[in-house]
Formats: C-alpha cells, sequence, structure tokens
C-alpha cells in the first residue's frame, strides 16, 4: 500500500479550506473567534483545575494559594468569544477601521508639514488617502470587509493547493534522494 505524501495532504486540504472560506465566509470568521475562546477557556480551566486539585492538599501543608482570577478571567473571555462572535468580529473591524483612519490622517498631515522644507508631489498622497478611504469603508461595512477578506484568503489558499497539486504532480518522478526534505 502506497503512503500519501505530505505535499498532497497540504495541497488537499488548501484547496479544502479554501472552498470552506470562498463558500461560506461569514461562518469561517464566527468559527475563527469561536476557536480563539475555546484557545482562551482551555487554560483558563487547566488553572482552575490545578488550583482547585491541590486546594486541599496545600492546605494540609499550611501552604497558601491564591485563587487563579487570570484562569478565571481567560475562561469567561472565552465563553464570551464562544458565545458572542459575531460581536468580535465587528469590534476587530471598527478598530481595524479606526486604525487605518488615524494612520490615513497621520501620513496626510506629514506630508502637508513636510511642504514647508521640500516639494511633495501629488503621487505621495496616493498610498496615504488611499488608507483614509480604506479606513472609512471598514467603519462603513465592517463585516462585509470581513468576510471579502476570508473570501481573499480562501482563494489565495485554493491557488496554493492547486500549484502544490501541479508541483507534486510534476515532480514527483525525480529521485527523492535529490529533492529537500
Amino acid at each position: 500500500m502506497k503512503t500519501i505524501n505530505n505535499s498532497v495532504l497540504r495541497s488537499v486540504f488548501a484547496v479544502v479550506l479554501g472552498l470552506v472560506l470562498v463558500v461560506w465566509p461569514a461562518t469561517a470568521i464566527n468559527y475563527l473567534v469561536i476557536t480563539i475562546g475555546i484557545l482562551f477557556i482551555i487554560p483558563g480551566l487547566i488553572a482552575m483545575i490545578g488550583y482547585f486539585a491541590t486546594k486541599k492538599r496545600n492546605q494540609e501543608n499550611g501552604i497558601s494559594t491564591m485563587f487563579p482570577i487570570e484562569g478565571a478571567g481567560s475562561t469567561l473571555f472565552g465563553i464570551w468569544l464562544v458565545v458572542m462572535p459575531a460581536f468580535f468580529v465587528n469590534i476587530l473591524m471598527y478598530v481595524l477601521g479606526v486604525l487605518l483612519l488615524i494612520a490615513g490622517i497621520q501620513q496626510i498631515a506629514m506630508l502637508f508639514s513636510a511642504r514647508r522644507w521640500t516639494r511633495v508631489a501629488g503621487g505621495y498622497y496616493l498610498m496615504p488617502i488611499l488608507i483614509l478611504i480604506l479606513g472609512i469603508i471598514i467603519l462603513t461595512y465592517p463585516f462585509a470587509v470581513a468576510t471579502n477578506t476570508f473570501i481573499l484568503l480562501g482563494a489565495t489558499s485554493i491557488c496554493y493547493g492547486i500549484f502544490e497539486l501541479i508541483n507534486w504532480f510534476r515532480f514527483k518522478n525525480l529521485n527523492r534522494e535529490s529533492l529537500p526534505e
């Protein structure tokens, strides 16, 4: 029985992931936030379980231990992420929009300031204006922008997977000793 090459597995996974992101981007965003929430819950629960598991033994030995507040906070924050993922997607997009808006304004202000001592060509204003416009678009349509970002990521993943498969088929007959691991 032949074994499946890691390159093929990577390719198939990339294509499947890309298709999921392209076909269901809004759902993928929510599942990403839920996954992040779970990643907050796990260490929080481990810290609290560890505290309660050693509490009695520590008391018998006269050792005073404090309740793991950060563990409880991590668990509660993780639960909040799992229960309300769309809320956090919107918050993150608003934060990104505000940051881009500020960055665009700051760059334009720097260019205006630089005009005092040197000539600044109009082309230099193009990127800061685009950043400013992108910030405004994100603040106006935060969820649509997040969805489009996932679609772009999915399309990129599909292309990567297809090209990885093409390369595997193309080069699979080469001497395995000459190929790097």
